[in-house]
């Protein structure tokens, strides 16, 4: 997998805008996002982003669905 390294910012809907357009089209992509230290982001908004991000949509997949209830041990605090 190779990286590209650029800037951009979050604009106001809470979309990536990159500063400088890609040479790539038509291609999935994986970005990370890195935040300065100084810039706290809150619980709330990291549980809006998971939410809402198709990032997590293979664990709908039948075949991830691979445990039951009677797997395991019961918890016992």
């Amino acid at each position: 997998m190779k990286a590209i390294e650029t800037t951009g910012h979050i604009d106001h809907e809470g979309k990536l805008q990159i500063k400088h357009p890609l040479a790539l089209t038509n291609r999935q992509v994986k970005i990370i996002v890195l935040v300065p230290e100084g810039d706290d982001i809150q619980d709330d908004e990291w549980l809006k982003a998971v939410g809402t991000s198709d990032s997590f949509n293979f664990l709908n997949e039948p075949e991830e669905d691979i445990y039951t209830l009677s797997d395991g041990k019961p918890y016992q605090s």
